[in-house]
């Protein structure tokens, strides 16, 4: 389908949904009346987020022909969990007729070479960035099938273009979400069901902050890293909502955030092997 995907009236499944680009994300969506399921392990966040996107659409239509207000829906879901995104699926249908998009935007961060993380650390990870993705999705692809226009949208990231050292665990993850998306477009492409990667540059968000570290790291040196990370996060979450959101209405199957993104992506295609060389300054040594 070549035309633009009208999202009002539409249903949209969005993890990660309590902050960041997440709430970015709800709040664009909200703005062109689509209906939205939030789910995230912080109820209090997502509670804020539902304010706000219901603020958004009123406030985007408020003449006497607007729209119904929106359907809104908040849910406590860890997308580590094997058995609560299986389960997950009822729960939606509890409280929408369907769902159009399913957008896995839930992840979490591990700073720290390959041998200085743990194994348990590095499996904590890939069961939310990577296993996550895969199992909602799994969870989910027989309601979007059942839409006659449905879109699978999943986040990976600039470290899934390129992969710095220090990065191992989550370059790894976002390689692998990048890889899936990738090949589940070319399964899907004769069904009604779109897929999308998006891989954000630097945006402002707590990541840097909340991520992970190995235990043994010294604490000045994890503050040093954390500040040289949070140097890098510049871009407005809402800004990097919305262009998330444009690139889904263009039915685009990979979405760059940010100039640093397209940057990135275009030195490692112009210099797949020796990339690193010219963008090592950029980053710090692990």
């Amino acid at each position: 389908m070549t035309t633009k995907m009208n999202l009002a009236n539409r249903t949209a499944v969005l993890t990660g949904a309590a902050s960041g680009i997440g709430r970015a994300i709800a709040v664009s969506l909200a703005r062109r009346g689509c209906n939205l399921a939030l789910a995230d392990v912080n109820d209090a966040g997502l509670s804020e987020t539902a304010r706000l996107a219901q603020a958004a659409q009123t406030a985007t239509h408020s003449s006497p022909t607007s729209p119904n207000p929106l359907r809104i829906t908040q849910h406590h879901l860890d997308v580590g969990d094997r058995r609560a995104v299986a389960a997950f699926p009822h729960a939606v249908l509890a409280a929408h007729p369907g769902v159009d998009l399913l957008i896995n935007n839930a992840g979490v961060a591990i700073g720290g070479t390959f041998e200085a993380v743990s194994e348990e650390d590095f499996e904590w990870l890939f069961a939310i960035n990577f296993w996550g993705v895969v199992r909602m999705t799994r969870a989910f692809l027989p309601l979007l099938k059942k839409s006659d226009d449905a879109r699978l949208v999943n986040l990976s990231s600039v470290f899934g273009l390129i992969s710095p050292p220090g990065q191992t665990a989550y370059s790894a993850s976002k390689f692998a979400v990048r890889g899936f998306s990738n090949s589940l477009r070319h399964e899907l492409q004769d069904s009604h069901v779109g897929v999308t990667v998006v891989h954000p540059g630097g945006v402002a968000t707590s990541i840097a902050d909340n991520a992970r570290v190995p235990k043994d790291m010294h604490p000045d040196e994890i503050a040093r890293r954390r500040a040289t990370a949070k140097k890098g996060l510049r871009m407005p979450p809402p800004q990097a909502g919305e262009i998330i959101v444009k690139g889904i209405e263009r039915r685009s199957s990979r979405i760059l955030v940010g100039n640093d993104a397209k940057l990135l992506s275009f030195v490692e295609r112009l210099a797949p092997k020796s990339h690193f060389k010219v963008l090592s300054r950029l980053f710090p040594k692990p």
